[in-house]
């Protein structure tokens, strides 16, 4: 199928009269915001939303930064008249969606719509576990004691339960698990809580909306367990939107796959110890039964940090192991015995208490899952699928997940006739749009590119130093950290630099104290990992005088428009790591097709990844910077003119001299503080 005509030949629907009457000056959008100004690119968007809608097809958009792609979806999606369900890639969104964009949206366009926001189950108070948390003795220290009684006091109050209502309340809190419920621990109507269920009435709420907002995880959790009321709403909708599409296929894959994890052990050990303690005091020896649990949660991360936790190496962020590093170890069979000695253990103490409240039941159907998967893993894996150990500080985790999102994509869209959206700034850099398309199942969809409306030529600048050193060079992490220390220097801060791994964040991060000190200049130093991202964004923002320098969670989903941010470095292209797992599976299925995986997958991939991170540098019409890529193959490979295309049109520019004397001509431009 060929991409979407464009918007002055497209067939004008009675909808597509409305949308376009919303965005004209004089219409709604122009009458309720004196700044409003009309957008080709928007209109041509929100065009194609609304034919898909009356012809109930499948569109792809790709929509450049500062279209306004929310506004052309939302606004064909409220004139229309129907159900629709809107999913994007996070929370936060979510919740701009549910609090700002929709209800001014709805004000704007006079239109009379319920719209409901639902979240994961995890994201809601759980009141019946509320009142087990204060017995449960897992409280860690007298800071979490007082966290639970500040969910006590908010619980009084609250009308939704949603736990993101709370000021200040950490979402890594260990808080959060003591008073919020999993799939596995929820009692469903056999709760005492049930009729007052925060949970249930999200739901039923969402059941009875014109417009719900999910979020990709819930989606495909539901579309795996039928945990969430998704699978209830998806057949009665209308339109369902896929926002920041360009995560919806990683979100699946990690959904739709199997899972077994230390901390799962341990979350059930707990809640064994604590309700066994309540409950069935002295029937069962429930502490000897938790700490035989815990051992073997224990035992499973340390075979699978293998060498690492020999060695005492610390752990930053999440590694991902191949399978067959660890499954063929001395000990890892052993450890997956015990996983499951342990459960069946508890199977058999449990079957004797189950008829004592329907906590005892719910726990026996745990012990017989975490059994179940302990055996699945102990086995080959599904042919078509891949296997993987995450591991992370305080966790193990064994995967075993498919390749994409191909088949379970498919399966949704052979359901009831309705029109799908798919958007985001980013999903690839041909005309089809293959990057995204083709592991969704996508292919046949009608495809739209939809280019940026900032003026990228006059307002930015791209740098690829050619005589850098290599990626694989000794000397190239120090390196980034002095041209970003002589960018950040020439600017008066306003710097953000991206890196693709966490040892060349510490390593740069350390080059640019020391850089900032040896001058005496004063320009702060901030580092991921030091405070929460929101923290440090704010941080960045209240003091222009910084250098903020990230990795992979800082290179989308932020917004510092305006002067505050003037220039991005990056440390080097983001080719995938080829040693995943999940990369050399899609590898080898590639080049057993007889394709060229470093064209088709790596390129590809790098080419998204540097568009999302160049995204960050210019937000509004206004903004101007500099984008410097630290990595010479850029500048000397073929495929460099790929990746350079991949990008807005900036103006590349040949020397540093060129590069900082942008710089100081921007600072010298700059309205002072």
């Amino acid at each position: 199928m060929e991409a979407a005509p464009a918007a002055t030949t497209l067939q004008h629907s009675e909808l597509e009269q409305w949308v376009t009457a919303a965005f004209d000056i004089g219409g709604p959008l122009s009458r309720s915001d004196p700044g409003y100004a009309p957008r080709e690119q928007q209109l041509a968007m929100a065009q194609a939303v609304a034919q898909a809608i009356a012809r109930r097809e499948t569109l792809v958009v790709e929509a450049g930064t500062g279209v306004g792609k929310t506004f052309a979806y939302l606004v064909p999606a409220l004139l229309s008249g129907g159900r629709a369900l809107i999913s994007t890639a996070t929370k936060n969104l979510q919740d701009q969606l549910y609090m700002r964009d929709l209800p001014r949206l709805c004000e704007s366009l006079q239109v009379a719509v319920r719209v409901a926001l639902l979240k994961g189950r995890g994201s809601y108070l759980c009141l019946h576990r509320l009142a087990h948390a204060r017995h449960s003795a897992e409280l860690p220290d007298r800071r979490a004691v007082m966290a639970l009684a500040r969910v006590e006091r908010w619980a009084q109050g609250t009308q939704s339960g949603d736990l993101a209502e709370m000021e200040g309340l950490d979402e890594r809190s260990p808080v959060i698990p003591l008073v919020s419920s999993t799939r596995e621990n929820c009692l469903g109507s056999e709760c005492p809580e049930y009729k007052s269920c925060y949970v249930v009435k999200a739901r039923r709420e969402a059941m009875e909306a014109d417009v719900v907002v999910v979020n990709h995880h819930l989606f495909f959790a539901d579309v795996s367990l039928r945990d969430s009321g998704v699978a209830e709403l998806l057949p009665s909708v209308d339109l369902a939107v896929f926002d920041e599409a360009h995560q919806l296929s990683e979100a699946g894959v990690q959904f739709l796959g199997t899972l077994l994890g230390s901390s799962q052990l341990l979350d059930f050990g707990r809640d064994l110890l604590g309700l066994g303690l309540a409950q069935a005091r002295g029937l069962q020896d429930w502490q000897a039964l938790q700490t035989r649990l815990e051992l073997a949660a224990r035992e499973l991360r340390l075979v699978c940090a293998g060498p690492l936790a020999s060695a005492g190496r610390e752990l930053r962020g999440m590694l991902k192991l191949a399978w067959k590093e660890r499954a063929g170890r001395p000990g890892f069979s052993a450890a997956l015995e015990e996983v499951a000695a342990a459960a069946e253990q508890a199977i058999e103490c449990l079957s004797t208490v189950t008829e004592l409240s329907p906590d005892f039941q719910r726990l026996h159907e745990r012990a017989v899952a975490l059994r179940d998967l302990a055996e699945t893993f102990a086995q080959e894996p599904d042919p078509g699928d891949v296997r993987w150990i995450d591991l992370s500080p305080n966790q193990a985790r064994l995967v075993q997940s498919p390749l994409d999102i191909r088949e379970a994509m498919q399966e949704q869209l052979q359901g009831p006739p309705k029109a799908w959206i798919f958007t985001s700034a980013t999903l690839g850099e041909d005309e089809r749009l293959r990057w995204f398309t083709e592991p969704t199942g996508l292919d046949d969809a009608t495809v739209l590119r939809v280019g940026s409306p900032f003026r990228y030529e006059e307002n930015a600048r791209l740098y690829v130093p050619r005589g850098f050193p290599k990626p694989n060079e000794p000397d190239h992490a120090p390196q980034v950290a002095a041209m970003a220390a002589r960018c950040a220097r020439a600017l008066g801060g306003r710097t953000f630099v991206l890196t693709t791994t966490l040892r060349a964040l510490q390593t740069i991060g350390d080059g640019l104290r020391a850089a900032f000190e040896a001058e005496g200049d004063d320009i702060t130093v901030l580092q991921q990992g030091a405070a929460p991202k929101r923290l440090l964004l704010r941080q960045f923002l209240d003091n222009p005088r910084a250098v903020l320098v990230g990795s992979a969670s800082f290179w989308e989903g932020i917004d510092v428009p305006g002067d505050k941010l003037q220039c991005v470095l990056i440390d080097k292209l983001p080719f995938p790591p080829p040693n995943d797992p999940l990369v050399e599976a899609r590898v080898q299925r590639l080049e057993a097709a007889g394709r060229n995986a470093f064209a088709e997958y790596f390129i590809a991939e790098a080419a998204i990844s540097l568009k999302q991170g160049a995204g960050r540098l210019i937000r509004t019409e206004q903004d101007r910077g500099l984008l410097v890529v630290c990595d010479p193959r850029m500048a000397g490979m073929n495929y460099g003119r790929r990746l350079r295309a991949a990008l807005p049109p900036m103006t590349p520019l040949a020397t540093e001299g060129e590069a900082l004397a942008w710089l100081e001509h921007l600072a010298a431009e700059r309205l002072p503080d």
